[in-house]
């Protein structure tokens, strides 16, 4: 199975590598054509990132209502505050949500979730630029926790993730954490984790609709 690095298309393989939690590569049934957007107003999930700024996402709950439901539980409990972006593929995706990011050991990034996963819901919203969607194992029912924003268009991932947001303010906050120099080689932790300078989720909260 191939992967991609930095300056290449990489395979999504590069994310599957640090263990169960991380984004798999097992096939979803394919999605049915033109995603069903409603016009909003929608909720909006607000992550502040250490040092580099907000992200304001649109969480699309007609797209995959169960998955923005455990998003918006989640961020209610403080679940995310406070762990990382622990894996930082620059022109792929940046993903985080892993509990075990808060830890002082690298080794075990990318393998942490809430206790328990969620049902896969395929939609038709495409993995453009900006788009957030859950990751997970091989089984497309194995998501929890973490997700991931879209770096670069990436419509190889459509029908095999859950999409359930789109970025509506805060790409460049994105670009910066996709900027930041990376472990490649996976000297200090699993591979592609921001380092020495970690991308740390200060705090995720969701707005309700309007």
């Amino acid at each position: 199975m191939g992967e991609r690095r930095r300056g290449a298309r990489p395979f999504w393989g590069a994310l599957a590598a640090a263990g169960a939690w991380a984004c798999g590569a097992g096939p979803e049934p394919a999605a049915p054509a033109g995603p069903q957007i409603a016009e909003g107003p929608h909720p909006v999930a607000v992550i502040r990132v250490e040092d580099l700024g907000e992200i304001r996402i649109e969480l699309l709950p007609e797209l995959a209502p169960r998955t923005v439901l455990n998003f918006a539980k989640l961020a209610g409990e403080g679940f995310y505050d406070g762990t990382t972006f622990h894996r930082v593929i620059p022109g792929f995706v940046i993903q985080g949500g892993d509990p075990n990011s808060r830890n002082r050991d690298p080794r075990d990034d990318g393998k942490g979730g809430p206790g328990y996963t969620i049902e896969a819901e395929g939609n038709a919203l495409s993995h453009r630029r900006g788009v957030v969607s859950m990751a997970r194992g091989a089984s497309p029912d194995s998501a929890g926790s973490q997700f991931f924003i879209v770096h670069a268009d990436s419509p190889d991932l459509d029908g095999a993730y859950t999409a359930f947001g789109r970025v509506l303010e805060g790409m460049e906050v994105v670009d910066a954490i996709a900027a930041l120099e990376i472990d490649t080689y996976g000297r200090f932790g699993p591979r592609d984790r921001p380092y020495p300078v970690d991308a740390r989720i200060e705090s995720l909260r969701v707005d309700p609709a309007g």
